[in-house]
């Protein structure tokens, strides 16, 4: 306009002194989150957002976007770990075998091998009668492992000393993937300080396995006592003693990690119990597969080594499962500690 005088980019102001307004809109005044440089919220509305996953609550199924390493994977790591260090670990577990002699078992050895193979030999006959036999004793060897026929004070010293050698490897474990350099007695001593946690942890994932002990306890009264008579009461007994066995694994699975997470420096029970939740989280069932591998591959290659032996030289046979015994308790914790580690390594 002629005679104008532009006093901003949206009026302007004639010769006459009235203001005249453009084409061009006035921008509005900012608000306090624009001042300050806030974005703006990427998230859509509240009401378009997607329930929140909890545990134990029937919601659609999510898939984590990281696959595991597989279990066959993770065996090869443990026994790497093991090999390279083996002179560590096997430090660490002639200590606990030498405590173990002197506070539980002593010089005898336990169970009578020779004398529980002539017994079984009696009663089987051919080939597979002593294969039955065989696995009958292992069975045996597997069961008074982790317990003793004598006083409880044994029991006890047994239950201490499995706590310490573990509390010793993992911690070994941890400073070896971390580069350091240790001593056999570093293990011992430096590893012991978060006992307490880890206790109150075990309890609990003992208190996590009472659904499926009430399971069981129930299923051999109905099926002792006569009853659950007919084929379809035990079987819907039987659905019911597994889904209380299939609720205890549900939750120890993420407590048995835990575990690992309370031998960490100031770490509380009750932040382990919830960064293991966290670590599980959408794929629960994936882990349990894992976890429940290790027994049964433990179980299968103690039975196809310790068959032969039982078979062929039953006296050197209760010496030689302690031996396997340490070799896989060293190697459960090995397998144990790579899956926990893959788990924070995907989280992160």
């Amino acid at each position: 306009m002629p005679g104008a005088i532009k006093s901003s980019k949206n009026t302007v102001r004639t010769a006459s002194g009235r203001k005249q307004t453009t084409g061009q809109k006035a921008p509005r005044p900012k608000s306090g989150a624009a001042k300050a440089g806030l974005a703006k919220d990427p998230r859509p509305p509240r009401r378009l957002r997607a329930p929140r996953y909890k545990t134990l609550r029937l919601t659609k199924r999510i898939k984590h976007p990281v696959k595991l390493p597989s279990t066959w994977r993770l065996t090869k790591s443990a026994l790497q770990l093991i090999f390279r260090n083996w002179k560590l670990v096997l430090g660490v577990l002639v200590i606990y075998e030498i405590l173990n002699m002197l506070l539980v078992r002593g010089l005898s050895g336990g169970t009578d091998v020779s004398q529980l193979k002539s017994a079984l030999d009696s009663l089987f006959s051919g080939v597979v009668g002593h294969i039955t036999s065989g696995l009958t004793i292992f069975a045996l060897l597997v069961g008074t492992s982790t317990s003793n026929s004598g006083a409880n004070g044994a029991t006890a010293y047994q239950s201490l000393l499995i706590l310490m050698v573990s509390l010793a490897l993992v911690w070994a474990y941890r400073q070896l993937l971390a580069g350091k350099k240790i001593r056999i007695r570093d293990a011992y001593y430096q590893g012991m300080y978060p006992m307490v946690p880890v206790i109150l942890v075990l309890l609990v994932v003992s208190i996590q396995f009472i659904p499926g002990l009430i399971g069981a306890w129930t299923y051999g009264i109905v099926t002792q006592n006569g009853i659950a008579t007919g084929t379809l009461q035990q079987v819907l007994w039987g659905i019911f003693f597994f889904l209380l066995v299939l609720l205890s694994l549900y939750m120890i699975c993420s407590s048995i990690f835990a575990l690992y997470i309370a031998t960490l420096a100031e770490m509380t029970p009750m932040r382990a119990l919830r960064s293991a939740r966290e670590l599980v989280r959408f794929r629960r069932w994936t882990v349990l597969r894992k976890v429940l591998f290790l027994p049964l591959w433990l179980l299968v290659i103690g039975a196809l080594i310790m068959l032969p032996i039982i078979l062929l030289v039953p006296v050197a046979a209760q010496w030689i499962f302690f031996v396997l015994t340490m070799i896989g308790l060293a190697f459960g914790h090995a397998y144990m500690y790579t899956l926990y580690r893959e788990l924070l390594r995907e989280k992160a």
